[in-house]
């Protein structure tokens, strides 16, 4: 079945679309998070989501022509996860899109050349479908790219006809499918068999906009939206039998079968879902938690809890009876590093919430579990089949068991539950709740309806008014509506007017006070929900009570090293732009008062001259003194002066326009110097990737380079002191020291290994004869687990065939190493050294697996590596005796 000239991994996969069509005039633009910014949707679920006010006609694109390979998550079929050979919850769409550019024919043609020419697919093993009333794309694939008829299947609207909702922009598509037997012939193709056939490539014609009456009308600009899925088609260029077999999320299966002991290859279906689950289920939460999101019981963070305990659970169907999962994760990090460099950046926090929501939920299944099994044991002596939405519903509230994983339990033991009841038991709760409180939820459009009948938007001032009187509308403690506050507490306040900046744009919220008849607070952040500036603080002194007048007063030092960043992070731009290649574009900032961070779109590092170079224009701008002209404007006109956009900020009909004549131009809402010469200084920190094709850099500015300089020369200061030695001369006496360290080390590691060995020989007095084989098995105080695989080595070459040795350390404190050597007549006897040393590791709280000659394990309870070691030689005395 080798149709292709040699094995292409999945990151080159990825690479080869995405030249493919860089080559075509499309702009590589990096993945978008997870969590989109469409509040309608609570993951980011397609390839073109975040594309979808671009065709909406809401915002207009920077690129005619754009291609990505966007991270996706969708659990609408996660019960199927690992069922079935391509159902995911998290997966790779890759993508082209045209923005009114080119439409069906180039689109076909090189979907088409990429399939055909770059992955070398042979044509007769692909067919593909269009829309059943779409006569102008089947002519274009028969005519055109010379797919015979037979091949080209017509379907109905349900299929082949995208839409983004009741009304708005829609059209046809055409799909191309892979069929796995071609040998079985074109008559009476069924492209919903998916034994056969799997669809790899959607090509969407946006060309009609359907209004309310489902009358459909040409597109005066048409687009293209594509979508390739990655996997699939890494399942059929690596010829695996299904997604989870490919190098993209195998590693991860075959990583957690270590864990539990098992070889995937010859576990039975029921195991290998349970790999497929942990395998797919772990590549989604590290980037999930990547993208900042933190587990919680809703929303997008309940998704991210739900998903982490499907992983427990299926941890523990295969065997797994301690924690694993940070394990698993170091393996999906390695794999999605290339591509995306924030999962490893971010690997600290990926791991610490792994391993927290894990703890917790172990606790929860111990206590769950027990209790829903002598419900189970009732109902199953009552001759009942449903377990009562009341239990179900206690098993949550009470004891924080999901619904989800009740149900999971219940179909194992061929019962339902009761989901109407659960249902019902849960609308009695929010009811009691609504009882008890009134609660503003400011992240939620319609809650601010009550606080819209009495002013329509907090008036912002604070461009030109640092200071301002002010009413106040609405007082929250801890989201729940109050009448007054007393000093102490933690309040969300909403003004009738105001002088402080609302976190936008990449700048953070301004800092600052309200005071009034004896009353001050405190304001240390300032967030805007719709029109509305909701300012977070503390009562320091006094009452304050709804419809007080207070003056609102902005800490003047804070703005300006907000303006002296943000302004920097303009004339930033500007030079990367000037001095690396024009094209360069945002992709994201942050303006703090304490430094500036700048994301662009770039395919490589920037060099040491380059940076230095950059770092200069910056500074020479500054000191050039370019005064700030500011200026609202249609944004077309904007834009045909030159004013540079971030690609994908939403903008309206008028924007407001910053110009450092000659030097820099942006659309942007934030606070800016009125002169360069008032940032002082500019101060480039760092550089590095954060994404592929995505750069970083961060910096500091005016104030806030007297505090960066403070720190590094109190840590010079530090060193010097410490080593005795001039500031200029630390280079060298740290190289020196880190030299020394290296061989010491090493010295150390040659020693351990001596000592193991040393204490390791004295162990072949132990040496038992059972039947024809040699059986060692023993602990050995105080070594480390690599000294303990060598001595286990060194022994079992000593003893030569028909040998098994097992060892046990405790190398420190609740710790606990394990290791399996076993010649090769014992690998005859069908005993293997990975999954007999994870199966011993289990009674010491741990797991490990490893080759069948040679294996590692780990465990917790040191306690209980003697019962480990006593239970191995029972085990092998059994199998030779």
């Amino acid at each position: 079945m080798s149709f292709y000239p040699k094995y292409l991994s999945g990151n080159e996969i990825r690479t080869l679309f995405l030249d493919f069509y860089s080559q075509r005039g499309h702009q590589i633009l990096p993945s978008a998070s997870l969590v989109p910014e469409d509040p309608t949707v609570l993951l980011t679920i397609a390839g073109m989501l975040p594309f979808k006010p671009i065709f909406l006609g809401q915002r207009t694109p920077e690129f005619k022509r754009a291609t990505t390979s966007q991270k996706c998550i969708r659990t609408n079929d996660i019960e199927n996860v690992g069922r079935t050979k391509r159902h995911q919850t998290f997966f790779e769409m890759l993508g082209n899109f045209s923005f009114g550019d080119y439409f069906k024919e180039q689109a076909i043609a090189w979907g088409w050349e990429l399939s055909t020419q770059v992955f070398g697919l042979p044509k007769e093993r692909l067919v593909v479908s269009v829309f059943e009333e779409d006569d102008e794309a089947y002519a274009i694939w028969r005519d055109q790219i010379g797919v015979t008829e037979a091949r080209i299947k017509r379907m109905g609207a349900d299929d082949n006809f995208w839409a983004s909702g009741p009304t708005g922009p829609c059209g046809p598509c055409s799909e191309i499918y892979y069929d796995f037997h071609p040998e079985r012939g074109d008559d009476h193709i069924d492209l919903e068999d998916d034994t056969r056939f799997i669809e790899f490539y959607n090509l969407v014609f946006m060309q009609y906009n359907r209004d309310a009456e489902g009358n459909l009308t040409p597109l005066a600009s048409k687009n293209i939206d594509t979508g390739m899925g990655l996997e699939r088609i890494t399942q059929i260029l690596q010829q695996v039998p299904n997604n989870y077999e490919t190098d993209l999320i195998f590693p991860i299966i075959k990583k957690a079968a270590e864990i539990a002991g098992l070889d995937y290859n010859t576990s039975d279906e029921k195991t290998k879902v349970s790999l497929k689950v942990i395998g797919d289920h772990i590549r989604a939460v590290v980037h999930m938690i990547a993208d900042e999101i933190r587990a919680s019981n809703v929303g997008r963070g309940y998704v991210l809890r739900r998903l982490i305990r499907r992983v427990v659970r299926h941890g523990r169907l295969i065997g797994i009876s301690g924690e694993f999962t940070t394990q698993v994760a170091e393996s999906a990090i390695a794999l999605s590093q290339d591509a995306y460099p924030n999962v490893r950046q971010r690997e600290t926090a990926i791991l610490a919430e792994l391993q927290r929501e894990e703890s917790r939920f172990l606790k929860t299944l111990e206590r769950g579990e027990k209790l829903l099994e002598d419900i189970i044991q009732q109902l199953q002596q009552q001759g009942k089949t449903e377990i009562p939405g009341e239990s179900a519903f206690t098993l949550y509230d009470t004891y924080g068991f999901p619904l989800e994983l009740t149900q999971e339990i219940a179909a194992e033991q061929n019962l339902t539950v009761d989901q109407a009841g659960f249902d019902e038991e849960m609308r009695r709760q929010v009811e009691r709740a609504k009882e008890a409180h009134e609660t503003i939820d400011l992240t939620v459009q319609g809650s601010l309806d009550k606080l819209a009948e009495h002013i329509q938007s907090t008036e912002f001032l604070g461009y030109t008014q640092p200071v301002t009187t002010a009413k106040i509308e609405v007082l929250l403690i801890g989201g729940v509506s109050q009448e007054e506050a007393e000093a102490g507490s933690e309040v969300q306040i909403v003004l009738d007017k105001t002088p402080f900046y609302a976190e936008s744009g990449g700048q953070i919220g301004d800092r600052g006070y309200f005071s009034g008849d004896g009353v001050v607070v405190s304001i240390h952040d300032v967030k805007k929900e719709s029109d509305f500036f909701v300012h977070f603080g503390r009562v320091e002194r006094g009452t304050i009570r709804v419809g007080d007048t207070v003056v609102a007063q902005i800490d003047q030092a804070c703005r300006r090293r907000l303006q002296a960043n943000h302004t920097a992070t303009h004339l930033l731009q500007a030079a990367l732009k000037k001095i690396v290649d024009d094209s360069i574009s945002q992709a994201g900032s942050l303006v703090a008062y304490d430094r500036l961070r700048f994301d662009f779109n770039c395919p490589r590092s920037l060099t040491s001259e380059e940076l230095q170079q950059v770092e200069e224009q910056v500074n020479s701008w500054i000191a050039e003194a370019h005064s700030a002209k500011v200026a609202i404007m249609p944004i077309a006109e904007a834009k045909a002066k030159g004013a540079v956009a971030m690609f994908g900020e939403k903008y309206g009909e008028e924007v407001r326009v910053i110009d450092f004549a000659g030097v820099s131009m942006e659309l942007c809402g934030g606070t800016h110097v009125s002169n360069t010469a008032e940032i002082g200084v500019f101060k480039i920190v760092s550089e590095a990737g954060i994404a592929s094709g995505v750069r970083r850099i961060e910096a500091v500015s005016g104030p806030a380079i007297l505090d960066y300089l403070n720190v590094r020369d109190k840590v010079v200061k530090e060193l010097s002191d410490r080593f005795k030695v001039k500031p200029e001369e630390l280079p060298d006496r740290i190289t020196s020291l880190q030299n020394e360290l290296k061989a010491t080390e090493k010295e150390l590691e040659t020693f351990k290994v001596q000592l193991a060995i040393a204490k390791s020989d004295s162990l072949l007095q132990t040496v038992e004869s059972v039947g024809d084989y040699k059986i060692l098995v023993a602990q050995l105080e105080g070594v480390d687990p690599e000294s303990l695989k060598t001595a286990a080595e060194r022994l079992l070459q000593k003893l030569g065939n028909n040998s098994a040795v097992v060892l046990g350390s405790v190398p420190e404190e609740g710790k606990v190493s394990l290791v399996a050597a076993f010649s090769p007549e014992v690998n005859k006897k069908g005993l293997q050294a990975g999954k007999f040393v994870g199966a011993i590791a289990k009674i010491c709280g741990g797991g490990g697996g490893g080759r069948p000659n040679l294996a590692q394990a780990g465990g917790r309870d040191a306690s209980k590596l003697p019962e480990a070691l006593e239970s191995a030689r029972t085990e092998l005395r059994s199998a030779f005796g």
